[in-house]
Parts: structure tokens; sequence; C-alpha cells
């Protein structure tokens, strides 16, 4: 008689309060304009047998976006940008890992914005694991990306009358989450 045994799935959620989704554009083409989404929450499914294969689901609230200009988040969250009425979310679904997962690696997965779905790449941090001051265990990563908007049909511009647009094509992200075994 043999004993098989099934891989244990471990679930962990995303800790919105210690968690941040930060991107980063060209304006004017002479200086950046950083902003940030509030609203980001996930899991990421995996066996410790092989982490290779994780499932990670991620989910930010595109109305939650925040440049610290109330105008200018109006602007981002209307139809010329992310148009928030008819997508309220941006959503992140990983697909392939490599690398090394207590170390560097490369997660990708399919990003959707704007109704849009693309393959996207982040690079990976592992930054720690440990357990909190009430006896749960946490593990934080860092990742950064950098994508194109016109990618995902955020087209919208202004051609400056001294030459150049008025906003950048490439949007650096950079990510930090903190995740609660559940």
């Amino acid at each position: 008689m043999s004993t098989v045994t099934s891989p244990v799935q471990t679930t962990w959620k995303i800790d919105p309060s210690h968690s941040h989704v930060e991107f980063a554009v060209r304006h004017l083409m002479i200086s950046t304009v950083k902003g940030r989404f509030g609203g980001v929450a996930g899991t990421v499914r995996s066996d410790a047998s092989d982490p290779s294969g994780a499932d990670v689901e991620v989910t930010i609230d595109a109305t939650s976006i925040d440049t610290r200009e109330a105008q200018r988040d109006a602007h981002l969250k209307s139809a010329d940008f992310f148009d928030v009425e008819k997508f309220p979310s941006l959503t992140f679904r990983g697909i392939r890992l490599a690398g090394d997962p207590a170390g560097d690696f490369k997660l990708t997965g399919q990003l959707t914005i704007h109704g849009v779905t693309r393959e996207v790449t982040l690079d990976v941090t592992a930054e720690g694991r440990g357990k909190d001051p009430w006896g749960g265990d946490r593990a934080g990563y860092s990742a950064t990306a950098k994508i194109k908007r016109s990618d995902f049909g955020l087209t919208w511009n202004q051609v400056l009358e001294a030459g150049g647009i008025a906003v950048g094509d490439e949007i650096k992200i950079a990510i930090d989450v903190e995740l609660v075994k559940q």
C-alpha cells in the first residue's frame, strides 16, 4: 500500500493597509508626475513544494487614483483615461514565475487596464517573512515594471505649442505588498 501525499496549498491575502501601487509618468517632457492607487486587494495561492506554480490575483480600484491634485485625478478617472464608470478596476493575474521565489524573480501575468489585457512581466524581490505581533505569518515583496499606456488604449494627449506632448507614453510602476497567511 502506497501513500500519496497531495500538495499543500497555502493562501496569502494582500494587506491593503501595508501595500502600495504607485506609478510615474513624464509630464510636458520636462518633469515626472507620480501617483498611487489607494485600493488594492488580492490573493496568492501556492504549493510550498513548487512555488513556481503560484496563482496570483490582484485587483486595483481605479477610482482610488491619487496624484495629489483633484482636478488631474478627475481627468484621469474620465473617459479620456481610465473611464472608471465603465472600467472601475485594473486586474493582474500571474501566469508564470521564473527565478528564486525567496529572492529575485520575474512574475509574468495578464494585466487588464481599460478593458484591454496585455502580458506584463514584473521584476520582483522577496523582502522577507516573519511573524506579526499577533502570531500571524507575513511576507513582503516589491516589484517594478514599465508599460506603455497606449498598449491599453490610454491614448489621450495634447501636442504642445513648443513641440512634444503633454503626457508621456511610458509608465513606471512600483509595487510594495505585504501578504498575510490565511
